[in-house]
Formats: C-alpha cells, structure tokens, sequence
C-alpha cells in the first residue's frame, strides 16, 4: 500500500509530533497534551498504521483549531508496534509513564489483545480504532472501541453468502489468528443456522509461501464460496494461488483484507471476492461525504476504512475530553463510556455495557482493481 509515512522517525523511536507546527525547522511547543499513538509503522501491517494515523492527525488537527480544549493543543506521540503483538505492548509501557492523557491503538486483534493487556493495568483511557475480537474490551474498564466487535462482520458475510443463493462453503484460516478463528466460527455457526453445509475446514500456515495444498483439498470438495478471514498480504497470495487451480467460485472475506495492496498483490484474481468492512467513502451519507471532503483537502486522496476509523477514535476522544473538561483518568473515562449519538465518519458512537459500539458493516464489491460498495448490513 502506497502510504506516504510523512515526518516519522526511525522505526524503532516514538515520534513526538507537533501537528501545528510541522515544518522541521519550528521550535517545538511546550505544555499542551500529549496522546499516545500505537500502531504498525513497520512491518507486515504497516499500511494499515499508515492509513490510521492519517485519519487522527486529521481529527487532532480540527481539535487544536477549534481552541476549547482543557490545556490544548492535542499533540501525538506515536510509538511503532512494529506490527507484533510484543511490540504493541510494550509501546503501551513506554507510553505509560510519559504523561499522555490517553493512548489509540493498536488496530490488528493480536496486537491490541496484548497492548490492552498491559493498559488494564493502569487507569489512563486506551481506544481502539480497528480491533474487532470480542476480548478487547473485556481487559479493563478504561478500554474502548470505535469499531464494531465480533461476532458481527462472520454473521454478515453468512447472510451475504445465502443471498447468493449458495448452500457449500468452506473456510480457510490460520489456525494461530484469534481474529480468524472467531469470525471462522461465527460464519460457520451462522451459514449452518441458515440451511448451509461447510464442506472444507482448511488451514494454512500464515509464514508459508504456498497456499495450493489446502487448497486443493478444498476443490475437491467443490464449494460455492470460500471463506477468508486473512489479512489482505495472505489474502492477496491465497487468492491468486486458487484461480489457476480452478476455484473461480467468490472468496468472502472481512476488514482485514481492505488495503490498497491487496488489490496491487490479487490483481484480476480478486475480482468476484467480497468482504465486510466499517466504511466505503461511495456510501454517500452525509457524515461520510463529510469526512471524504475534509480528507481529500488535506492528504489527497480518498480515506480508506482504516483512515475514519483513525479519524472516529481520536474525535471520540476530543468528544470526551470536551465533557469532561479535565485530564483526570477516571473523570476522562467516565466521559469516554457515557458517550451517546455522537456523529463519527464510520456511524453513530453509542457504548454499551461492555465499552462496544453496535454499528452497521459495510459489504465491499472488488471489481476491476477497485473496492466498491455493495450494501449496508445493519447489526
């Protein structure tokens, strides 16, 4: 994925950034408050951290102009989780005794188990903007999430997949993904429930270069569709691998295939594949033609889904912080799980019980190298 990592230090550094003063020659500001940032600059993911980052710094910036936060501005402090789990953690320790008021990250369920981990065991808020494993919420009570969790994104592709009026499935995962293997028993709990039989349980190993022994064995099973909840460098690979073996049927997937190196990787291979995600700039509603307008003028571009989830995070903690009028942890907190119908780029922000959002997903067509929208599934 072609992201532009703009004015980010070496990889293993936090970076300290200055959002209103981002020429390199500007004395840095002192005082204001420092949010800690936690997502893969480096490695595997790095296209995902990239895209999330792009959407707080936007939301950080529109705070910082607005001028009514308590001891403003909002200045982030971004630590590379180096896209693994033990890096996520202990960025989450760094951070700790830094002083920021409050940390977003990380964005992959492996990751943000391990970082949420370590945050529940103190009090400073910590906000997922992308990790979906019915765990993470469940570490601690100053842990939050701005995207729907699972089980929801295997349940709609279920029903996705018995609209298309097929009856066989497969599934084929990395038996070692928390996040794989729940949406795996979710879709097939649910297409099971619907009428439908899961014909193949393959499994991969996610470090192998080659996918064809799996997948031979599941068309010899003759599917209709194929299952796939991968992240897009193992879906990109895996798809491309199947077409020349014959499985033309449609390969579902969920959010972690959205990257713009998925379709660089598939190519032609991935059209007739759909996947559940948490946002489409073509949805066409009005907080989303919003966002679109406001992150096209600034990066140039069109928000991916990681990019308003990155956004939603950090203006979910703006919100908070504007009712709670102060950076105390258990008043700021307390602000965060009150939070009720506020407008984000990716839907309504409610919290429930347990700190989640129930919010609709959002079916992505891949037609001719593009991500196009499908359908709105509400939850």
């Amino acid at each position: 994925m072609a992201f532009v990592l703009a004015g980010c230090k070496r990889p293993d550094a936090p970076v300290d950034q200055t959002l209103s003063s981002p020429e390199p020659a500007a004395k840095p500001e002192v005082g204001g408050l420092k949010v800690g940032i936690i997502l893969p600059m480096s490695g595997p993911n790095a296209s995902f951290g990239a895209a999330t980052l792009d959407g707080i710094k936007l939301a950080l910036e529109k705070a910082n102009a607005a001028g009514d936060l308590p001891d403003g501005p909002l200045r982030p402090v971004v630590v590379d989780s180096r896209s693994t789990a033990e890096g996520a953690a202990a960025a989450v320790r760094e951070l700790a005794g830094s002083g920021v008021i409050a940390m977003i990250g990380e964005v992959t369920s492996e990751s943000t188990l391990a970082a949420v981990a370590v945050a529940a065991e103190g009090t400073v808020p910590f906000i997922s903007p992308g990790a979906t494993h019915a765990d993470i919420t469940r570490a601690g009570p100053n842990v939050f999430r701005v995207c729907y969790a699972d089980p929801f994104p295997g349940t709609v592709m279920s029903k996705f997949a018995s609209s298309l009026g097929v009856t066989r499935a497969a599934v084929l995962f990395d038996p070692n993904d928390p996040y794989a293997m729940a949406l795996v028993q979710t879709f097939s709990e649910d297409f099971v429930a619907r009428g439908g039989t899961i014909v193949a349980r393959e499994s991969y190993d996610a470090n192998a270069p080659d996918f064809r022994a799996p997948l031979e064995a599941i068309k010899g099973r003759q599917p209709e569709i194929v299952f796939l909840p991968a992240y897009f460098t193992q879906a990109a690979t895996i798809i491309r691998q199947a077409r020349p073996l014959g499985l033309d049927m449609p390969f579902l997937g969920t959010d972690g295939w959205e990257s713009a190196a998925f379709l660089d990787a598939a190519g032609a291979d991935a059209n007739n594949s759909y996947f559940a995600s948490h946002f489409s700039a073509e949805e066409g509603s009005e907080s989303v033609t919003t966002f679109v307008g406001e992150f096209q003028k600034v990066h140039g571009r069109t928000p991916e889904a990681l990019a308003a989830l990155g956004f939603d995070a950090a203006s979910f903690l703006v919100h908070a912080l504007r009712r709670a009028g102060t950076t105390e942890p258990a008043a700021l907190t307390a602000a965060l799980a009150s939070t009720a119908d506020f407008p984000g780029a990716t839907g309504t922000i409610t919290l429930d019980a347990e700190r989640n959002v129930r919010k609709p997903a959002i079916v992505i067509r891949v037609e001719e190298g593009k991500f196009r929208y499908l359908e709105t599934v509400e939850p």
